[in-house]
């Protein structure tokens, strides 16, 4: 089966352009969301971000999100150990969900494939980008989130310019019509490149 991932900094619109991949029948798998998913699923991590970060890293049996972001936000530490945690299982899963999929090619998206030098993993990874104030005013918008906050988000992910190097497609977000009829064209290339 052929794995294409597909990346972007902060409020490139990735969940815009995963939809339009979708219409076109190509299974998509969000990683951020199986995880979640799998941090309040998953006996086996519940127990050990308890251990990590204490009881508070659930409240009434639910992950304590706010709680986590508050430990790992500026403490990489952390965040290493917790991804070292969830990680394996969300790859674990998509392998079992991958073996389930019948089409010629799918899609896992995940925000920081370059940053975890992940790129191995996949046959093709398609970028999405956006101008930053842009991304800024998206963020701000969707997560009703401070514009420092969100500029600390953009400053501590690899550059646009970064991705752009490492990537086999690239889908420039400012325009939805144009980002929809780039994702078709991506598409229509990933397609040639499987025959």
């Amino acid at each position: 089966m052929v794995v294409v991932g597909l990346t972007g900094g902060i409020g490139s619109g990735k969940t815009t352009i995963l939809e339009v991949f979708k219409s076109l029948g190509v299974p998509v798998y969000i990683a951020d969301t199986e995880a979640k998913a799998l941090m309040n699923r998953s006996k086996v991590i519940k127990r050990k971000l308890i251990h990590l970060f204490g009881e508070e890293a659930y409240k009434n049996g639910k992950l304590n999100r706010p709680y986590l972001s508050s430990k790992i936000f500026n403490n990489k530490e952390l965040l290493i150990k917790m991804n070292a945690i969830v990680h394996p299982k969300v790859a674990s899963h998509f392998k079992r969900w991958v073996s389930k999929q019948n089409a010629e090619y799918v899609i896992k998206e995940a925000a920081i494939i370059f940053e975890n030098n992940l790129q191995s993993q996949y046959n093709y990874i398609i970028t999405v980008v956006a101008d930053e104030d842009l991304r800024i005013k998206r963020v701000i918008k969707r997560d009703n989130a401070s514009e420092e906050k969100v500029k600390t988000i953009i400053n501590n992910q690899l550059s646009d310019a970064e991705k752009i190097k490492k990537s086999d497609f690239v889908i420039i977000n400012n325009d939805l019509h144009e980002a929809k009829q780039q994702a078709l064209n991506v598409h229509k290339e990933i397609l040639k490149k499987i025959k």
